[in-house]
């Protein structure tokens, strides 16, 4: 089953473009969450929310909506994964606000982090069994059979990334659940994604992971909305193309229709 968002909500310019223009800010979720089924909640990663704000989250959103975490800076870029026992044990504390809404967790790696195994499993083992983890690495020197067997012991799925309509990870299915994340893509108005980069990754993620399986797809993209039009259109192919996915209506271009309808024209 794929699992269709946005990495954020809470972005000034898609009011008029998304939002209506006369909806307050402290709503937009409730709005967002009546057109998507998950969503990846960024900003953690530059501060960690109380669990009253998670908790909140949690109240203002459908009982089958979704949230994935970006895990916080302190614990991926300031403690590059060194003593990971206190900053997991933290993070997962504050989450548990979100209770049965919590969906995996991301490790985005910093871009000047090389490969570290042993940091990583020490890191992935403090995380217990019924949390998914999602892990990003953003240096080339990760891309070992060594981290591919440590990842996949501990059921941590490696982040599938794109930018710019390519590949930028290896698709390698280590877990039994899929994580991607899209970036920036090349389609016009910037930095959408056309249709054919939204059928490609559609295809490959068909051809990794069986139906059963949760696969959880989040547009990063989010500069003029360009996020919540192409993340409704991956929902509405995925439909046309006979893929299970996680829709708010019956079909997803209802999807489609309410993202023009708040005053976007484009990104397809």
């Amino acid at each position: 089953m794929l699992h269709i968002g946005t990495s954020g909500w809470q972005y000034r310019d898609w009011r008029g473009r998304f939002y209506p223009a006369d909806r307050p800010a402290r709503a937009w979720l409730d709005y967002y969450a009546a057109t998507f089924t998950t969503v990846e909640v960024n900003s953690a990663f530059y501060r960690l929310p109380a669990a009253d704000t998670f908790r909140g989250w949690a109240e203002q959103t459908p009982p089958d909506f979704i949230v994935a975490v970006k895990a916080s800076r302190y614990l991926t870029h300031i403690r590059r994964l060194l003593d990971p026992v206190e900053p997991v044990a933290r993070f997962l504390d504050r989450a548990a606000g979100l209770g049965g809404k919590l969906g995996p967790v991301l490790l985005q790696l910093p871009p000047t982090l090389p490969v570290e195994v042993e940091r990583l499993d020490e890191t992935l083992a403090q995380f217990p069994a019924g949390i998914r983890v999602a892990v990003e690495p953003r240096h080339r020197s990760w891309w070992t059979d060594e981290v591919r067997q440590v990842l996949t012991a501990h059921r941590a799925a490696l982040c599938w990334a794109d930018r710019d309509g390519r590949p930028v990870t290896p698709l390698w299915a280590t877990a039994d659940f899929g994580y991607l994340r899209l970036h920036a893509g090349r389609a016009t108005p910037r930095p959408s994604y056309g249709r054919g980069a939204i059928d490609g990754w559609l295809g490959r993620l068909a051809d990794t992971y069986p139906s059963g399986q949760d696969v959880f797809v989040y547009f990063n993209n989010d500069h003029a909305a360009a996020a919540v039009a192409n993340a409704a259109t991956m929902s509405d192919r995925a439909v046309r193309r006979g893929q299970p996915v996680a829709t708010r209506n019956a079909h997803a271009g209802g999807a489609d229709q309410r993202v023009a309808a708040a005053g976007h024209g484009g990104h397809r």
